[in-house]
């Protein structure tokens, strides 16, 4: 396991403080999942490229959604 220092000033600080408070989480578990959720977006984003590289997307008006209802 990898322990890391990092140095926040003030209003970072508030900010991760509210956070905690709010989420009801430790601070360490919210710099954590905000990693995750970073990575997760980075991987979302590259998986949709390829799909749209290899598929032509089409889009569906809201009419033509409720006109096959």
């Amino acid at each position: 396991m990898a322990i890391i220092s990092v140095r926040l000033n003030t209003e970072e600080e508030k900010i991760i403080s509210f956070l905690s408070e709010h989420f009801e989480e430790e601070k360490s578990s919210l710099i954590k999942h905000s990693l995750k959720n970073l990575y997760e977006d980075i991987i979302d984003l590259k998986v949709i490229g390829e799909f749209e590289a290899r598929e032509k997307p089409t889009f569906v008006s809201s009419e033509e959604i409720l006109n096959q209802l």
